[in-house]
């Protein structure tokens, strides 16, 4: 079985915030605390060690006392910038993904993951949910990579490709269903807007 300690965790706070009218998502509150603490606390249980991805606020995001790294793509080119910046700092033979704004994600997240990339034989571990509409689909920014997929990305983002989707699908990929009993069906449901967060942080 995988390690957790050979697995760097990265969360990715590097977005505009366009829909939450421009703040920084990961500096909002959720239950009493910023949702990049809530996504460090619950990630920082499943793996070695945790980076922050951000582009603003950078003394904020340090002072959660995690390494910070910035995108090395420019212009908010979106969170498979965060994957790149990620991987070049990981010194893991793993990295998982999570974004910020996704407070309840599942706390055996990282394990099922890693269960079926093992399993699989996977480059790409990606999560999958089903969603309000009662649709599956597979949740992108929950993905769990080997660190060779680093010069990839580079080529990949180099030749001017910014959809996960598109990247991942070079790769063997192994899809893992959160719907089983007693998943949370809200885990991975984004806060996208301000109204949404407090909706979300208001449920029992």
């Amino acid at each position: 079985m995988m390690d957790k300690h050979d697995i760097t965790g990265v969360i990715l706070a590097g977005g505009r915030g366009s829909r939450m009218g421009g703040v920084d998502k990961g500096l909002q509150n959720f239950r009493g605390m910023p949702l990049a603490v809530q996504a460090l606390v619950r990630l920082g249980e499943q793996v070695g060690q945790v980076m922050i991805n951000a582009n603003r606020n950078l003394g904020a995001y340090e002072s959660f006392g995690a390494p910070v790294w910035p995108d090395a793509l420019a212009d908010y080119a979106g969170p498979l910038a965060g994957f790149l910046t990620g991987l070049e700092n990981c010194e893991t033979p793993y990295l998982v993904t999570v974004p910020c704004d996704t407070p309840l994600f599942p706390a055996d997240l990282v394990a099922r993951l890693a269960e079926a990339m093992e399993r699989e034989n996977a480059d790409i571990a990606m999560a999958a949910a089903r969603e309000e509409d009662g649709q599956v689909r597979t949740q992108p920014v929950f993905c769990l990579l080997r660190r060779e997929l680093l010069e990839s990305l580079v080529r990949f983002t180099h030749e001017g490709g910014r959809k996960i989707d598109a990247w991942t699908a070079l790769h063997r990929q192994a899809i893992v269903t959160f719907d089983a009993p007693g998943d949370d069906p809200r885990a991975f449901f984004n806060a996208n807007t301000l109204a949404e967060l407090h909706r979300l942080e208001q449920t029992p």
